[in-house]
């Protein structure tokens, strides 16, 4: 059975999700996909604490799924914007946890991560695979990807 971590950039699923789809991730259809004959080591959703009863319910789902929840605090920027970036973050969490997995599963469309992923690939010889709004995802992240998988249908609610 393969070993497989997964990663959720939780705030870049969202909102690319809401804008291209105009509907939310189905967290329960990806579970089911990525975990599919395989054995979960680690499985981390990365989410901002904005402190709202809706928002513990939703962490609360993810728990129930399987997920690890690592939040940040909420910040609001002077021009309307909010910042809670976890690309650091799931770059350290992906580096630490990869060489034990054969698998590693990306749930966003930040190029950021493209230069992680080719890492993990050449160093510790795991698969890399990215889901991710197609028309939102960096092409620089799908290339650097073992194989991406576009959120369509199935995976939306």
């Amino acid at each position: 059975m393969e070993k497989v971590n997964i990663f959720v950039d939780v705030q870049n699923i969202y909102y690319t999700t809401k804008q291209i789809h105009n509907s939310h991730f189905d967290y329960n259809a990806f579970w089911k996909k990525v975990t599919s004959n395989r054995e979960v080591v680690k499985a981390i959703a990365y989410g901002i604490d904005r402190g709202d009863e809706k928002q513990k319910q939703f962490q609360n789902i993810l728990r129930g799924i399987g997920f690890e929840i690592k939040l940040k605090p909420y910040i609001q920027r002077s021009d309307g914007s909010a910042k809670g970036d976890w690309d650091v973050g799931i770059t350290i969490d992906v580096m630490e946890h990869a060489k034990h997995a054969d698998v590693v599963v990306l749930a966003s469309g930040d190029g950021d991560f493209d230069l992680l992923l080719s890492k993990i690939r050449n160093d510790f010889g795991v698969s890399a695979e990215v889901y991710g709004v197609a028309d939102l995802t960096a092409r620089s992240l799908i290339n650097s990807a073992s194989k991406f998988i576009p959120i369509e249908k199935e995976l939306l609610l």
